[in-house]
């Protein structure tokens, strides 16, 4: 088990969650700064699908439910085909930060957030750690977005990222209707 890798997913999870709640503060990364970037890009450009999914998902843990619990399963479903890739991971910190949006607010909501980026930091970080490694780790997600930043915003890499990031919406669309 890779313990930085957690950890660093971890901060990373962390980082887009405050982002996207209002707590403002200096990416700590050149990954969580990459992350921002194109998990709000991806957001903006599905924002009414990432906001019904994130209802029926809320309604479908139930009120008394644990958000973070939900979120390991659809994480796990999510890629139960084996074809993980950046997109998807993009996808699903998308879609984490219009969940910790909504619950913010709750009783709770500070605390279910951490929880939400734990769940991510365990799952990625030691389930997922493999793929990880393989891919480079954040360092490759970094270069990965380097590479589709520095051609024009039409390019094939990041229209090719978008796509992947299509496919991990359309499955979550999946999981969470049926």
């Amino acid at each position: 088990m890779s313990c930085w890798l957690k950890d660093e997913t971890r901060l990373l999870a962390e980082d887009y969650i405050d982002f996207c709640t209002g707590i403002q503060r200096t990416p700590p990364s050149e990954s969580a700064k990459a992350m921002r970037r194109l998990a709000k890009e991806l957001e903006h450009q599905y924002k009414s699908k990432f906001l019904s999914l994130s209802d029926s998902f809320l309604s479908s843990c139930g009120s008394n439910s644990e958000p973070s619990a939900c979120l390991r399963s659809i994480m796990t479903k999510m890629v139960e085909d084996g074809k993980l890739n950046w997109g998807r991971i993009v996808s699903l910190f998308a879609f984490t930060g219009v969940i910790a949006t909504k619950i913010f607010s709750r009783e709770d909501g500070v605390n279910s957030c951490r929880r939400l980026a734990e769940t991510i930091a365990d799952y990625l970080g030691e389930e997922k750690s493999d793929w990880l490694l393989e891919n480079g780790g954040w360092d490759g997600f970094c270069k990965f977005f380097h590479s589709a930043g520095h051609v024009s915003q039409e390019s094939s890499m990041k229209t090719a990222l978008f796509a992947a990031a299509g496919v991990g919406l359309a499955g979550l669309t999946f999981l969470l209707v049926r």
